[in-house]
């Protein structure tokens, strides 16, 4: 089995060369790409099976490349994890929301990173088994193809989004806490705030429109889905 490909975007050439050092000490294969333009003009010929992404580059910055990244249909499935010197948490909420898998903060020690990007791939594969068709009411949610719909019509979720409503509509009236909701969707090992849940939440409440209302708040705990059939 070859090993896994693991594409490197960062434009400080140390920090480049010692991350793709320790992973190819922990059996990956790595591309190293200083800037974004480089790295989207490239992707495509082999696909890579993660991407290390740093925020602050010329030209093209990181964010931008994850909305290029995710608007694709070729690479949306791509796990990334962003690397940056930025660490406010609002900064975390926006690579969150644009579909980064996770986000770490420099200065960061190569073996934290290399344990992350292990945990992130480990839950991509999780995410690649068969999971069961949810249909609830007018609610429709399809984990295998990525697809949710109302009413029959598709709403757009990004995949984070997707396994949330996939968690609290696989058991409905059920009150899932916020460690739960975390664990499933992103992983214990993924520095999620309680902040960063309820961003996903409102966005949930809002793309489903009419049903929205169905997601509840228990205070102090989490959150439930209401499977009542009104």
């Amino acid at each position: 089995m070859s090993a896994r490909l693991i594409d490197i975007v960062e434009d400080e050439k140390d920090i480049a060369d010692l991350i793709a050092h320790h992973l190819g000490k922990a059996g990956y294969e790595t591309r190293v790409f200083r800037d974004g333009e480089a790295f989207l003009f490239r992707v495509k010929s082999r696909t890579p099976d993660l991407v290390i992404l740093d925020l602050m580059l010329p030209g093209m910055d990181g964010l931008d490349i994850c909305r290029n990244l995710k608007a694709e249909a070729g690479t949306k499935g791509i796990p990334v994890v962003m690397v940056t010197a930025k660490g406010a948490e609002t900064d975390r909420v926006v690579g969150l929301e644009l579909g980064a898998d996770d986000y770490i903060v420099k200065p960061f020690s190569p073996r934290e990173l290399v344990a992350r990007v292990k945990a992130v791939l480990r839950r991509t594969e999780d995410k690649l088994q068969h999971r069961e068709t949810i249909r609830l009411a007018q609610l429709v949610i399809d984990p295998d193809r990525c697809q949710v719909t109302v009413k029959g019509k598709p709403v757009e979720v990004t995949a984070t989004e997707l396994r949330v409503l996939e968690l609290l509509a696989s058991q409905p009236d059920r009150v899932f806490s916020r460690d739960q909701i975390i664990e499933y969707a992103w992983g214990y090992d993924k520095p999620v705030t309680d902040r960063t849940i309820d961003v996903h939440i409102s966005n949930l409440r809002d793309k489903l429109g009419t049903l929205g209302g169905r997601i509840g708040s228990v205070r102090g705990i989490g959150y439930k889905f209401r499977g009542d059939s009104k």
